[in-house]
């Protein structure tokens, strides 16, 4: 099916933006001519991150909805029926024939607007509990997908969270020897991968810093993204394998392939990545929130990919203890690995794709 034009709505955060994105470039690879357009508010990341993948960005106003009953609540009908007014403007000028959302604050007046335009709707579904935007997208369409099978929506599909190529098609073992050129690191120690996300985390940053000694004695080398606005530091030792620290990893393909194990938060994001790309983690739920991260690893956890702990117990100790002899051990992290990649998706972008085709198309 030609000349389809697509209006992605996942504004907000990047676990909303990354998949739309990669949904926008299986569009493209099924059709170069499509029209695709991103849809999303003056305050999210979409502004910088939608205009750098060379895709066109609308705005339209934000309508948060607030946790608890407050007299802001009072102004969310008004303001949401604000923001669906602008939003069916821009579907009008675009002439969406399909909208896609994938949760955030842009995907409620996304769903409305063309629910009143009659325009086919598709929902996205990363997280383990969803939130009120794809709860109430999941009733106005029977095209919902989800990035898991333990996500409860209406006419749920699950096909996994479309990633980025250069992750979703990384092969990991052909490409170690090069990631790690490129991070200056040992070709052949044992490597230990730490990031907390964009921003770091404290108890990531703490707990493997302090348990450098103990890695460095087991020749254990990592390669640490500490966050933008973190500081770690680790003495230097003459002759002790690499600690590299940096505020952020550009390149999380490379950072994966050089990696034998990761520490790191259980995101939906994160948690899809090393199951698609087969990497054992030793996973540390967000503690506050609603839980959700714990519903992300334990099914890789309860598969044998990986180990969790809570964020409180997540300190040197157990680093030294519990990850330590893992990376150490090939033949455990060989089978770690066999049972991540078990619970991955390498192709939820292109299916996804093939189902926005369908609900544009009309097929049930």
């Amino acid at each position: 099916m030609t000349g389809v034009r697509v209006v992605l709505a996942g504004g907000g955060t990047g676990g909303h933006i990354e998949p739309a994105l990669a949904t926008a470039d299986a569009l493209r690879r099924l059709d170069p001519d499509m029209a695709i357009t991103a849809l999303g508010t003056s305050r999210g990341l979409e502004t910088t991150l939608v205009p750098a993948r060379g895709y066109p960005l609308e705005l339209v106003p934000a309508v948060p909805m607030p946790r608890r009953p407050t007299p802001d609540l009072l102004r969310v009908p008004l303001r949401v029926r604000g923001a669906v007014r602008a939003t069916v403007e821009v579907l009008d000028r675009i002439g969406a024939d399909v909208v896609v959302g994938f949760g955030g604050y842009v995907s409620v007046p996304a769903y409305l607007a063309a629910r009143r335009r009659g325009t086919p709707i598709v929902v996205h579904e990363a997280n383990a509990r969803p939130g009120l935007a794809n709860r109430l997208g999941a009733r106005l369409t029977s095209y919902v997908a989800t990035g898991a099978d333990n996500i409860q929506l209406p006419h749920a599909r699950p096909i996994g969270i479309p990633l980025r190529r250069a992750v979703s098609t990384l092969d990991r073992e052909a490409g170690r020897a090069a990631a790690r050129v490129h991070f200056g690191l040992d070709p052949d120690a044992p490597l230990l991968l730490v990031f907390g996300g964009s921003q770091g985390a404290r108890t990531l940053n703490q707990a493997a810093a302090g348990a450098a000694e103990a890695l460095a004695a087991a020749g254990v080398q990592v390669l640490h993204a500490a966050g933008t606005k973190n500081t770690v530091t680790v003495p230097s030792r003459p002759g002790a394998p690499p600690y590299l620290v940096v505020p952020y990893l550009e390149r999380m393909d490379l950072a994966y392939a050089a990696a034998d194990l990761v520490l790191c938060r259980s995101g939906a994001m994160t948690c899809a990545e090393l199951t698609a790309v087969g990497l054992p983690a030793g996973y540390v739920p967000f503690p506050h929130g609603n839980g959700e991260q714990r519903l992300h690893a334990e099914p890789i956890v309860a598969a044998g990919g990986g180990v969790l702990v809570e964020d409180a117990k997540c300190d040197p100790g157990w680093v030294t203890a519990t990850l330590l002899p893992l990376v150490t051990d090939p033949v455990r992290l060989s089978a770690m690995s066999l049972a991540a990649t078990s619970l991955g998706h390498r192709d939820a972008d292109e299916a996804l794709a093939r189902m926005v085709l369908d609900a544009a198309a009309g097929h049930g």
